[in-house]
């Protein structure tokens, strides 16, 4: 995150003054549609649009996994921002960025909108045709990756009919406890912020690991989009949640179901290649000086995601 205020850059990761000390996250800006039907100007076609990433990002992470999983690798462009995000906002490497040549994603913001005023954040969906943002919603980018480009793509229908009733059930209560939970618990700046979205998060995740006694995975026997959902903020929890966000009752490992799930889901072929803890660690323990002001990155956990996840 971060904020543009009159089109100059601030390190502003939140506010909670105006809000009791609680965290409140902005509603994403860019909200149009690639349409394989053509009710949008946007249409589902190999090499038109670029993805600005980052790794450590969960709701980015979403993005990567369903075009790893979906067979979109080749058409659709990558750039990933580097770890650190400071007084500059998401940087990128010199040469990261073949599509605007930006070294501050704040720039391809004002590509779109010279006078925007708002959070920049990933992951972005851009089209090189219109030389404009689509969206910047991680929800609505998988869905697209997932139905919209299915001329292009493979792989399983993530937002299957029969069971889409229960997936935005889940994701409902999953994005608000847990997703956006960690972030409730570790940004807020009042005890009372703090303890309401902890006690939230981990009712939550006692009941989803409840739930995975009963099912394999957590709208029924098939994966689904769910359970990536899910996984983006659990596989980031044990290395830098529980400590750094204070989310620190159980680690992920020590439920009795959850551990399990998260090693079957890592191992699902080209889902590992878009995990990079290194990355991941180095940003938030890096780029929250509020929260951790020496900015130093710990050596550990030790995890093995590749250990027999014995959900068969």
């Amino acid at each position: 995150m971060g904020l543009l205020v009159d089109g100059i850059w601030t390190d502003q990761w939140y506010d909670t003054e105006a809000t009791g000390g609680r965290f409140e996250r902005q509603d994403s800006r860019f909200r149009d549609w690639v349409r394989a039907d053509g009710e949008t100007p946007y249409a589902p076609e190999a090499g038109r649009y670029h993805l600005y990433v980052s790794l450590a990002c969960p709701w980015a992470h979403r993005t990567l996994i369903f075009r790893a999983l979906k067979g979109l690798k080749d058409a659709i462009t990558v750039s990933v921002v580097e770890p650190l995000m400071l007084e500059n906002g998401w940087e990128l490497a010199p040469g990261a960025d073949p599509v605007n040549n930006a070294r501050f994603l704040h720039e391809v913001y004002t590509a779109v909108e010279p006078d925007m005023t708002g959070r920049v954040t990933v992951p972005v969906l851009w089209d090189r045709n219109t030389a404009t943002i689509v969206s910047n919603e991680s929800a609505d980018i998988i869905r697209m990756f997932n139905a919209e480009f299915a001329p292009l793509s493979s792989g399983p229908d993530f937002y299957p009919p029969d069971l889409r009733a229960e997936i935005d059930a889940i994701n409902a209560r999953v994005y608000d406890t847990v997703n956006n939970g960690v972030y409730k618990a570790g940004f807020a700046t009042t005890q009372q912020a703090y303890e309401d979205a902890f006690d939230a998060l981990f009712n939550s995740l006692e009941w989803l690991d409840d739930l995975l006694s009963m099912r394999r995975y957590v709208a029924g026997d098939r994966i689904t989009e769910a359970d990536w959902r899910l996984f983006t903020t659990l596989v980031r929890f044990d290395p830098v949640y529980h400590g750094h966000f204070k989310c620190n009752a159980k680690r992920i490992v020590d439920f009795r179901h959850l551990g399990g799930y998260v090693r079957e889901l890592y191992q699902v072929p080209g889902v590992a290649e878009t995990v990079d803890f290194r990355h991941i660690k180095t940003h938030y323990y890096g780029s929250h000086r509020t929260i951790n002001p020496t900015g130093i990155i710990p050596k550990g956990p030790v995890l093995d995601l590749m250990a027999p996840h014995l959900r068969a």
